[in-house]
């Protein structure tokens, strides 16, 4: 699979967004947009949102990896993730969501990386 998973880490809602009484999920959704993942050619694009004041763990997928990992999945990595945050360990609960986002691949089948992209 070839994919963009991007990492988006905020100290707090900006000031606009905390007045508009946006929740977390909205922001995320905007930074979705702003920072253009759900531009891929596979509809396979990941944004992994930290939003650290309130320790929450957002993420929104383009459809085509979505169908691949499902709700449920995306949740209980976010809640993973939660979890390392409210002990204090974000770098191990940032670098599990990472690695949770990605669908494993079939046995067998190849692994394809062209110039400028990251996984």
């Amino acid at each position: 699979h070839a994919g963009q998973i991007v990492l988006a880490i905020e100290p707090a809602l900006p000031v606009s967004r905390v007045l508009a009484k946006a929740a977390p999920r909205e922001r995320a959704l905007e930074v979705f947009g702003l920072m253009r993942v759900w531009d891929t050619e596979h509809n396979n694009g990941v944004l992994i949102y930290l939003l650290l004041a309130d320790r929450d763990v957002e993420i929104v997928a383009e459809r085509g990896i979505h169908r691949h990992v499902g709700e449920a999945s995306w949740q209980a990595i976010c809640r993973d993730m939660e979890t390392a945050c409210a002990a204090g360990d974000y770098e191990a609960g940032v670098l599990r969501g990472m690695t949770s986002s990605v669908p494993r691949r079939r046995p067998g089948g190849p692994i394809r990386r062209t110039a400028g992209q990251s996984l």
